[in-house]
């Protein structure tokens, strides 16, 4: 930044938060929306294990992990087969990647790593965690969550897009579980003593349905 604007004489946000923790991990989300010359810039990072800030204080970047994520190839990648026959779309994300990054770059990255479709256990995974978390928050309020392998499935179905992964996972809790348990713990039949809420499927929509409070603990 030339000299006369506000903050010239300030040093660069990551060299300074490298200078700090020199032992850390460097996440770069979506790259490749990146300025052309921060590309420059970690072209030197990955050649000489550094970075010089406008006032000439150098970061060490020999001991920092840079990972970097980028949606390029992604739609390729998600692109449906045609036909029968399933089709192997990776080595069109790969074209994609070329196109984007230059071989310079591309030839200093120690390795390029292409996520697929999460498998549906995994989506399986992700509910039970959000559920987990969903179950902690309502401990307070006396509540305890039962949720049919059914309903989980239905979460797992609507809350994974194969573009997106497992994204709109929260809005699903949020939208289907969240809003209607606090309408429940505010107004309705968990508000006084809490209870148990069974979730379950009853034509292709989640249904709430509550039993009496919890017994206190002997």
């Amino acid at each position: 930044m030339p000299a006369g604007y506000v903050g010239y004489d300030q040093g660069g946000l990551l060299t300074e938060a490298i200078t700090k923790q020199p032992h850390c991990v460097l996440l770069l989300d979506e790259v490749e929306k990146a300025h052309p010359e921060v590309f420059n810039l970690l072209l030197q990072v990955m050649d000489h294990g550094r970075l010089t800030d406008n006032n000439g204080r150098e970061a060490d970047f020999r001991h920092v992990i840079v990972i970097m994520t980028s949606n390029a190839g992604a739609e390729q990648q998600a692109r449906r087969s045609i036909g029968f026959q399933s089709q192997d779309h990776s080595t069109d994300a790969m074209e994609v990647i070329r196109k984007t990054f230059s071989p310079e770059f591309r030839n200093r990255l120690d390795g390029i790593i292409q996520f697929h479709s999460l498998p549906t256990s995994v989506v399986r995974s992700v509910v039970d965690k959000f559920l987990v978390e969903l179950q902690a928050q309502l401990d307070e309020k006396r509540v305890q969550l039962d949720v049919d392998m059914e309903a989980r499935d239905w979460l797992a179905e609507k809350g994974y897009d194969p573009s997106m992964g497992a994204r709109p996972m929260a809005r699903i809790i949020q939208e289907r579980l969240k809003k209607p348990l606090a309408e429940l713990i505010l107004f309705g039949e968990l508000a006084e003593h809490g209870g148990i809420v069974h979730v379950s499927v009853e034509e292709g929509e989640l249904h709430l349905s509550t039993e009496a409070e919890l017994a206190d603990a002997p």
